[in-house]
């Protein structure tokens, strides 16, 4: 049997085509004679199918002998840090993120929630679920439920960096949990925080979970999905807009006046905070737009590496180079001390916490950002093969570079403007990101240009 749910570092499939209970099941015999484990930690997003496919998954991995712990409904995170917390040997979130409601899938990591490798170990899973025969029958692992919520809130919390939590007082936050798993676990960190002293004032929006997602399964990277959470934080006058995706792994910024905060000077912002408080660490990026994190990284006196783009290869890159903070555009930011793992939540707590220390609003923290370093945004494109457009692109511009980086697709220095063209790891998309240092006609021409020889082909 052809398990095509597998892609480049996770499982995702269409129910009832390329995923469904029967396969939920064999993914979890063959992640446990893979990974032999011993307890994994598994949780559940928001989805109306997602009870049950972790169900098939739990029995899956119980019949090889893997004793299971389940935290319930909950955000990736949270099995991220259970996974470490608890110090299991591995952790498989039943997710589909962001995608639409007829997807499902799984997130799986390993011990002290390191990622699982995509060329070895993920492709072994694979495997052995595609075979799903096996030469013994150990004895049955056991199951029982945990609710670490209240030591994951407790542990975000003491990551926030906030020497003075009590200057968070006053704060206003506007909140769109797009009924996702994101409403219980930013309340029990709320709670927490208020215990240290940090009132703060929320409005929620769509705050509880609801497998139905009457308001559309929340994906707040997609321009037309911010436009409600705009205006609300206009109309609430929040000092700060947050909204997640459906397992909250990604949250997404808007500032006081509704504007939204594109995701490179979110992981500037961010990069910024880390290094205040930990001088001369290595920040990890992602090569798709980064004038703003590089030059703000060597303004703080940090070290700032590139990775390839991808939550298994961000992780693997941190992990190599002991850096503090790994922060992709797409709104993934990863922090050594919670498993070198990506968090929705604790970047809210450091830009909350920057923005007292400054004394600024977010747009101001911004401002200089925009103005210094603007950037197309992600454009996508559907084409028969991205990964020959890409090599297609290299033989026409390649000439007119100052510079051609492959680390990830291809990235384009031409001096004044900067661009990464990459096939999708996820999709079957064709990626585009252009950049300039402070010429927004520049960029307004370069993106045209590009655009239409892209359409070209």
């Amino acid at each position: 049997m052809t398990l095509t749910c597998f892609k480049t570092y996770d499982i995702r499939g269409k129910l009832g085509e390329t995923l469904d209970v029967a396969i939920a099941h064999r993914i979890g015999r063959a992640f446990a004679h893979v990974m032999q484990p011993g307890t994994v930690v598994v949780g559940h997003d928001a989805r109306e199918t997602s009870p049950a496919l972790k169900a098939a998954l739990t029995e899956g991995l119980r019949e090889r002998g893997t004793d299971v712990t389940d935290i319930g409904l909950c955000g990736t995170e949270e099995v991220y840090f259970a996974t470490g917390y608890l110090g299991a040997g591995g952790g498989i979130m039943v997710t589909a993120s962001h995608n639409p409601i007829e997807y499902n899938g799984m997130k799986l990591v390993g011990p002290d929630s390191r990622p699982i490798d995509p060329e070895t170990e993920l492709a072994a899973i694979r495997a052995a679920a595609e075979a799903d025969t096996y030469p013994d029958t150990p004895a049955s692992g056991t199951l029982d439920f945990r609710d670490t919520r209240p030591a994951y809130a407790a542990h975000l919390a003491g990551l926030a960096g906030l020497a003075d939590a009590p200057a968070l007082r006053g704060l206003r936050i506007l909140a769109n949990a797009g009924n996702g798993t994101a409403g219980p676990a930013f309340d029990a960190i709320l709670a927490e925080l208020a215990e240290r002293g940090a009132e703060i004032a929320v409005e929620r929006l769509h705050h509880a979970a609801d497998p139905a997602f009457p308001n559309g399964v929340p994906n707040p990277l997609l321009p037309e999905n911010r436009g409600e959470t705009a205006r609300a934080v206009t109309a609430a006058g929040a000092d700060l807009g947050l909204a997640w995706d459906g397992d909250f792994d990604r949250c997404f910024f808007f500032d006081e006046t509704g504007a939204f905060v594109d995701g490179e000077y979110v992981v500037a912002l961010l990069a910024e905070s880390v290094l205040a408080a930990e001088p001369g660490a290595t920040i990890v990026h992602d090569p798709r737009v980064v004038w703003a994190t590089t030059e703000t990284v060597a303004a703080a006196g940090g070290r700032a590496v590139p990775s390839k783009t991808g939550h298994a290869y961000l992780k693997a890159k941190m992990r190599e180079t002991g850096a503090a903070y790994g922060g992709e555009m797409s709104a993934h930011h990863y922090f050594r001390d919670f498993y070198h793992c990506d968090s929705g939540m604790i970047p809210w707590l450091k830009i909350a916490g920057l923005m007292a220390a400054r004394g600024q609003p977010l747009s101001a923290l911004v401002a200089d950002l925009r103005a210094r370093f603007p950037s197309s945004g992600e454009i996508n494109f559907t084409v028969p093969d991205p990964a020959a457009a890409v090599e297609t692109m290299v033989a026409k511009l390649g000439a007119e570079a100052a510079s051609i980086d492959r680390l990830d697709g291809a990235s384009f220095d031409f001096g004044a403007w900067r661009m990464n063209l990459r096939a999708s790891n996820t999709e079957p998309l064709l990626r585009l990101n252009l950049e300039t240092r402070g010429d927004p006609a520049l960029l307004a021409a370069k993106t045209r240009d590009i655009r239409a020889l892209v359409e070209s082909l």
